[in-house]
């Protein structure tokens, strides 16, 4: 029986060249106000200066707007196209700074037709470095809105107003590349490429980035966007080539990526709207694949943020036997309803069991069988268990940008929540995939996907193991999980040295919960998640099994 969804809470640059106008293409279309012309400005009464115009932009607002906008920014005049947008010393430091460091010597811009209030245009380039000459041609947009003081139209200044893949802090450079191109291979050598494998296009990247300079390659002239540097390393973004102006010679980059799980847990994700999975090796750390749905994009399976739902009873297990309080033939009954900090919990259906073991409640995910536990704890005690024994928010150094995880001290309510994933608990399934890692190998090894010999960087290291009790019962509840709880429909058939866990997360204003899953089989451990799709046994669990049998 289901008990695990519903814990249910109840109760209280451009320096353009001069001149170069001829392929400047003026908008066309009539002059006629839309019928959503602004509020004429008649005169107040008693005499008082006119009204601010206010109401939606007409069409021609926005035509005009953004024809003055290009027409100032083409002719090189970068004052006066700073002072049509609402930003004028961001816009025109960036209009000045443009063409220099992009090394364009000719840009024409040429407008589309306005769609409500944006205006899209192409613009096309000539890039010139060291007597290298080439086209560049690309498209973008700009927003045009009214001010809120004078009620004239303006453009909303963004850097991607000058290139759609820009960002805050972003440049676009032409140059010799700050890092030579790299092949990338995986742990038998095969070579891994984003044509091949789309969920590592953003990985691949970074890797050059960090690791193109340690090898024996070459770099060579591009032009590209070199981002700007992330408060967070989670965050961090790779440089993103876009105009190859003459090859460099690629360098070997040896991965601990296996083609063949990598393959795996590419087309198990594949057709899901969204999902995300990645596999490790428990006795080492070693990540061994990374997917994506979409492939292209943000990186949810390394740099995720996400509740984890059950799967977080890993955690919450393993401090509770450590300290004690349970074990998995104890009597540990899971009751209809528990209240905990003026907050009433109830398990799905209000189902409940009455004189089970803590292994029953496990296997069938029962959430108020951990609940009840949260007036025995002190508030940082499932924060230092997540942290000293699963490695959960150390600064993990795996060789791209990753987010480490995060379980916060919280008091009452949310620290009730956070024993199931709930509350302020956030990971992503390299993270959750390390918590059943840490169970089969006995203690947390850092993930990595590159070699610490090859920039000596120093690996997270938890404080301490499980208890030998506390190891040996985990085990013995993430396998009746597999065989005989909520992961047995995933699990079926699988042989060898097998555990799992299923999750659902619920998430405010979402219909369904987001649907997590978690196992090892062997020297393999893998998860995954598939937002917004239910149970995590039969939506993430065929996910998991997937790249579990490709082993």
């Amino acid at each position: 029986m289901r008990r695990e969804v519903k814990y249910g809470l109840i109760g209280g640059s451009v320096a353009l060249v001069a001149g170069v106008v001829g392929g400047f293409t003026l908008f066309g279309g009539s002059d006629d106000a839309s019928p959503q012309e602004v509020r004429s400005a008649d005169a107040k009464p008693g005499g008082a200066g006119p009204k601010v115009p206010t109401g939606p932009l007409s069409a021609k607002e926005v035509q005009t707007a953004g024809q003055q906008f290009l027409t100032a920014w083409q002719s090189g005049d970068a004052a006066k196209a700073a002072g049509l947008t609402d930003s004028p010393p961001a816009a025109k430091a960036a209009l000045e700074t443009f063409s220099k460091k992009a090394r364009f010597s000719k840009v024409t811009v040429t407008p589309g037709t306005p769609a409500g209030d944006k205006v899209p245009y192409t613009v096309a380039a000539q890039i010139d470095y060291k007597g290298t000459k080439a086209p560049y041609t690309y498209r973008t947009s700009a927003t045009v809105q009214r001010d809120k003081t004078t009620g004239k139209p303006q453009i909303a200044w963004q850097p991607a107003v000058l290139h759609p893949g820009l960002a805050k802090g972003d440049q676009l450079r032409t140059g010799e590349a700050e890092a030579p191109p790299i092949k990338a291979v995986d742990r038998n050598g095969a070579e891994m490429t984003p044509e091949a494998h789309p969920s590592l296009a953003g990985v691949l990247d970074s890797l050059r980035d960090k690791y193109g300079d340690k090898t024996d390659g070459k770099p060579g002239v591009e032009l590209f966007i070199h981002r700007a540097k992330s408060a967070k390393p989670a965050d961090q973004l790779p440089d993103k080539t876009l105009k190859v102006l003459s090859k460099g010679t690629p360098g070997t980059l040896k991965t601990t990526l296996d083609a063949g799980l990598q393959a795996a847990a590419e087309k198990a994700v594949a057709g899901k709207k969204s999902a995300s999975a990645a596999a490790v090796k428990p006795s080492t750390g070693e990540i061994l694949a990374l997917a994506n749905s979409p492939a292209e994009g943000f990186n949810m399976a390394t740099q995720g943020s996400l509740a984890p739902g059950s799967t977080m009873k890993i955690v919450t297990s393993a401090m509770l036997m450590d300290k004690g309080l349970t074990a998995p033939g104890k009597k540990n009954p899971c009751p209809k309803y528990v209240t905990v900090g003026g907050w009433k919990f109830q398990n799905l259906n209000k189902s409940e069991i009455k004189d089970g073991t803590f292994a029953q409640s496990f296997a069938a995910s029962c959430n108020n069988a951990f609940i009840s536990h949260a007036k025995d704890l002190s508030d940082d005690d499932l924060t230092n268990e997540a942290r000293d024994v699963f490695g959960i928010g150390l600064n993990w150094q795996t060789g791209i940008p990753t987010f480490d995880g995060a379980v916060p001290v919280q008091h009452d309510a949310q620290m009730a929540a956070s024993l199931i994933g709930q509350g302020g608990v956030r990971m992503n399934p390299l993270n959750v995939a390390t918590l059943a890692a840490t169970v089969r190998a006995g203690s947390f090894h850092q993930p990595y996907i590159v070699a610490p010999t090859l920039d000596n960087r120093p690996f997270a290291k938890a404080a301490r193991t499980m208890k030998p009790a506390t190891l040996s019962g985990l085990k013995s509840l993430m396998r009746l999980t597999a065989t005989a709880g909520t992961a047995a429909e995933a699990m079926s058939g699988l042989s060898g040295d097998i555990g799992a866990k299923t999750g659902s997360a619920e998430v405010d204003n979402q219909k369904k919960p987001n649907a997590w899953f978690t196992a090892y089989r062997d020297d393999v451990a893998a998860a995954a998640v598939v937002p917004a799709s239910g149970h995590g046994g039969s939506n993430a669990g065929p996910v998991v099994r997937a790249i579990l049998t490709a082993h």
